[in-house]
């Protein structure tokens, strides 16, 4: 039996609500106190509030205000007099269901609480089905557009083989939970996913990181240490930006992936290293063949099968159901009830370029929910911009004597701010490649 909760000051309203919808079968709990209402939804689940608009404690949208503050979920069936109109329209806009406008028959009454229970019954379905694909979304993909499914149904027939995989696709799109469900669909779920950024191999370990070093190869070595080949060796290697590999180790690693062996530094004997490979590049490697900066060998030893991770902007599809996983997971950490986003707010996000596609989006709704007191995310919450504490490098330089060192520190350090610290995205605002980028991060700390 649903149940229904009746608010207005006039006892004989209540009363009257009361008894004709209890006549159709309903629960009605009838209450003529705005305050005794509000701790009856703090005690109690109701399927429906029916209240008037105007109520001497709580007038206007204040008590509406009220409900959906702590219930927003809460289904609200507003009734007004007649000169209120523009405010129930308002009262709609911020969140009732809908409104009846006095006089009223009790039949309109009654098909209006219909509709809104219907409505209700709706909204659980969509939310049901929402939190099903979520469950279904492997390693948070979300696929509900053409071109994702696709790139996961490749993915699926990929991970049967033994085949190397590259994945193309901008920075931020997927490309490591792509690479991590292959490996978790694959033969080689048994063993260890391992991955390395070939954009992050620290100037002179490189080798190292790669294949391993034995205890005295060099000063420094002061035990035997597995490069990421044997720490891989049963399971999945995953290179990430692999056009960023030095040229000086690429036919090392074409060695290593036509043998699976591989000879740590300072070892006299090859071991085994049998690897599934994935790489991964946000820029076309084809490129870096025609300038004479990638082993065309290496590159087709790895192209076998070609998985392409599509912008987000291409797929807008996918954004409520990547705001449905996002919230599950800040919820699940924070143990906060994040139900949503409001309707202004999901037209604001899909309206966006996401130049740094998922990766953005995921930070914009983590910032959004960890600075918000409410379990709806608003557009004011989510288009929120950082209040500028600093001036620009320009305008300081401007001021002062920095040399032109100074200043590229400072305009790296500023661009780095502005990315969060996302060394891809600031290489391409600094117009550099993430090589030249991280030699210079390491020479700022130097520095520091």
């Amino acid at each position: 039996m649903k149940r229904l909760l009746i608010i207005d000051d006039d006892p004989s309203v209540v009363l009257l609500l009361t008894e004709s919808l209890r006549d159709e079968g309903y629960d009605v709990t009838g209450e003529t106190s705005a305050p005794r209402a509000l701790e009856l939804l703090q005690a109690r689940s109701f399927d429906l509030v029916i209240s008037d608009i105007e109520m001497p404690e709580l007038r206007g949208l204040e008590l509406l205000r009220s409900i959906t503050r702590t219930r927003p979920e809460q289904m609200v069936l507003l009734i007004t007099a007649f000169g209120s109109i523009d405010l129930a329209m308002e009262s709609v806009r911020a969140g009732a269901i809908d409104f009846l406008a006095k006089p009223f028959r009790i039949e309109a009454l009654v098909l209006a609480v219909e509709r809104a229970l219907r409505e209700r019954m709706l909204r659980r379905e969509v939310v049901r089905l929402r939190e099903a694909a979520t469950r279904e979304a492997p390693h948070g993909l979300a696929a509900r557009s053409p071109a994702m499914q696709q790139a996961l149904d490749l993915a699926t027939r990929a991970a049967r083989s033994q085949l190397p995989v590259l994945i193309t696709g901008e920075s931020g799109v997927g490309k490591g939970a792509l690479a991590r469900f292959i490996h978790d669909s694959s033969g080689h779920a048994g063993g260890r996913f391992v991955q390395l950024n070939c954009a992050a191999l620290p100037t002179g370990l490189a080798e190292a990181e790669l294949f391993g070093v034995r205890r005295g190869a060099f000063t420094d070595a002061r035990e035997d240490r597995p490069g990421v080949f044997e720490q891989a060796h049963k399971g999945t290697l995953f290179l990430d930006e692999i056009g960023e590999l030095p040229a000086e180790l690429q036919p090392k690693l074409l060695q290593a992936l036509e043998s699976n062996t591989v000879r740590p530094l300072g070892a006299a004997n090859d071991v085994a290293a049998e690897a599934r490979i994935i790489a991964a590049t946000n820029r076309p490697l084809e490129d870096a063949l025609r300038d004479r900066r990638f082993r065309a060998d290496l590159y087709h030893r790895l192209n076998v099968v070609r998985l392409e991770v599509p912008p987000l902007r291409s797929r807008f599809e996918d954004i409520d159901l990547i705001v449905d996983q996002v919230l599950q997971r800040v919820a699940a950490r924070s143990g906060r009830t994040l139900l949503g986003v409001s309707a202004d707010g999901m037209r604001w996000l899909r309206s966006q370029r996401w130049p740094c596609n998922v990766r953005e989006l995921i930070n914009t709704l983590e910032r959004a929910a960890a600075l918000t007191d409410h379990d709806v995310l608003s557009l004011a919450d989510l288009a929120h911009e950082p209040v500028r504490t600093s001036d620009s490098v320009l305008d300081a330089a401007l001021r002062s004597d920095l040399t032109l060192d100074e200043l590229e520190r400072a305009y790296i350090r500023q661009v780095l701010e502005k990315t969060g610290g996302h060394k891809g995205n600031a290489a391409r605002v600094l117009g550099l490649d993430r090589r030249t980028l991280y030699k210079k991060v390491a020479e700022l700390k130097e520095r520091e």
